[in-house]
């Protein structure tokens, strides 16, 4: 009896979570992207938190520790998603100030002010966000286009109710 020969298995075409081959070459540039605003956007957070003075501290000092936690959470969803997609993720602070659209926000301690760079930082985010998803939804990568879906649906929101803080002078 003759053995059978054995070749090498053909190259599929889709990648092991059933996306076509190279498709993270397209998305993840756009999702490091991402994730270097979001750091940023973390960060000038956190120190509005610290740095909040005024008639409105208890309540944006509060709000603003929501937001962070909220980012950290999307930080570390969209880094998962960048290494689910076979890549790994941007994590050096340098990487993020060069990378980032959002700029470093230092000693603002003004609640207008801040409110004023989150609703800008929402904005930037929501952009990238709404990119990334038409080039995930173009792939046929439904696990990027639903997160990002996801999150442009709760910042549109945020968006909303910040607007809301400094049009009625709450």
């Amino acid at each position: 009896m003759a053995k059978k020969k054995t070749s090498a298995p053909a190259k599929s075409k889709y990648n092991r979570i059933g996306l076509e081959q190279g498709i993270q070459e397209t998305l993840v540039p756009h999702l490091q992207q991402l994730l270097a605003n979001y750091h940023i956007f973390y960060m000038n957070t956190r120190g509005f938190h610290w740095n909040i003075q005024g008639r409105k501290f208890f309540e944006l000092h509060v709000k603003f520790e929501e937001l962070y936690n909220n980012l950290q959470v999307k930080i570390d969803e969209v880094a998962e998603r960048i290494l689910t997609l076979g890549k790994s993720p941007v994590h050096a602070y340098s990487d993020f100030i060069e990378m980032s659209e959002i700029e470093e926000k230092k000693n603002v301690s003004s609640g207008d002010e801040c409110v004023t760079a989150i609703l800008d930082s929402l904005k930037t985010i929501l952009v990238m966000q709404r990119e990334v998803a038409v080039i995930a939804q173009e792939a046929g990568d439904e696990g990027t286009n639903a997160q990002m879906s996801d999150y442009i649906r709760e910042q549109e929101k945020m968006v909303w109710m910040y607007s809301s803080f400094l049009e009625s002078g709450f």
